[in-house]
């Protein structure tokens, strides 16, 4: 293979491999034995050439920083929740950020379709869940139906509802996305005719103080589950430089080790459901308000700002997954 040829097919992998740090310890060690693969055949055939000298220096950093990873392996639980999962919400920001734009999409098409047509609540909702809060408006308590069942057996049930609602978006990405974006479309859709209807009704806002106690971080998690799921579904129709197979397996692993950061914060979402929601009507200044805004300050907090500011630092000093404990953010 003539050397130009060498560099055209590898030179995006290696800015890749140059410019984005890592987001798994496992993903560090297949881009060494990916590099000095390529180092020796440059080797081989262009001993004298640049290229190998670059491809030289780039191992010899992936060696060094294979090394210091020895320095975090006491503490990877931690590790992920501080440095590893913050750089795969920076890799994925793209399908991350269309998730959110087509929820609200999603969202606004369904508020639309419940102001055009009486009967769309009732579709998407049912009669009788729409009968149950007529009663409810009527009596002067719209979400009485979050303070009806024992705290316990509703906190548990809405906690594995979630989970399987978020982990089937994700895993329904797996035929090109297309499962995902139905999900996400069902839901969002769901939310905007459900919270249209309240205000149709005239108790719009008393309804969202309650409503969006555990829907911040609920709705959050299941916008983020649908991005993990374009993850999936991206890495089958996009497998850039890599086998289609292989890229796939990446996908899955990178959704997956998303996915294992959300459901940690829907289990909280369906505990504030269960534990908290119902408190809201009765006292919406000191539940309701901060409740909302310190679920507001986290989501955007660790899912936005926290991931950029790990990017940025790591980038800067070169590390990604080999900083030490002392060094850590």
């Amino acid at each position: 293979m003539r050397e130009a040829v060498f560099i055209r097919r590898n030179q995006e992998r290696w800015h890749s491999y140059e410019h984005t740090p890592a987001a798994t310890p496992e993903e560090l060690a297949e881009r060494f034995v990916a590099l000095t693969d390529d180092l020796a055949y440059a080797r081989t055939f262009y001993p004298s050439a640049p290229v190998t000298e670059h491809l030289n220096q780039l191992a010899a950093r992936f060696h060094e920083q294979l090394y210091r990873r020895r320095a975090a392996r006491r503490q990877p639980l931690g590790r992920f929740w501080r440095l590893e999962f913050p750089l795969l919400m920076v890799r994925y920001w793209r399908p991350m950020l269309l998730a959110f734009v087509l929820f609200l999409l999603f969202a606004g098409l369904g508020a639309l379709s419940a102001a055009e047509d009486d009967t769309f609540v009732r579709l998407i909702l049912g009669d009788g869940y729409v009968n149950s809060t007529l009663e409810n408006i009527r009596r002067g308590r719209p979400t009485d139906v979050y303070g009806t069942a024992p705290e316990v057996s509703m906190f548990l049930y809405i906690a594995f509802n979630n989970v399987r609602v978020a982990l089937l978006t994700f895993a329904l990405g797996v035929v090109g996305g297309l499962g995902t974006l139905f999900l996400l479309f069902r839901n969002a859709v769901m939310v905007g005719s459900f919270q249209y209807f309240f205000f149709a009704q005239g108790v719009g806002l008393k309804s969202a103080m309650a409503i969006w106690v555990h829907g911040t971080i609920e709705i959050s998690c299941i916008i983020l589950a649908a991005g993990a799921g374009l993850v999936l579904g991206n890495s089958l129709l996009f497998p850039g430089s890599y086998p289609r197979g292989e890229a796939l397996r990446r996908g899955a692993r990178d959704g997956m080790r998303l996915m294992a950061g959300l459901v940690p914060l829907i289990v909280v979402a369906a505990f504030l459901e269960g534990f908290v929601t119902r408190l809201a009507p009765r006292h919406p200044l000191a539940v309701s308000l901060p409740t909302i805004g310190l679920s507001l300050v986290l989501v955007v907090g660790y899912f936005v700002v926290y991931p950029w500011w790990v990017y940025r630092r790591t980038t800067r000093l070169g590390l990604a997954l080999t900083e030490t404990d002392e060094e850590a953010p």
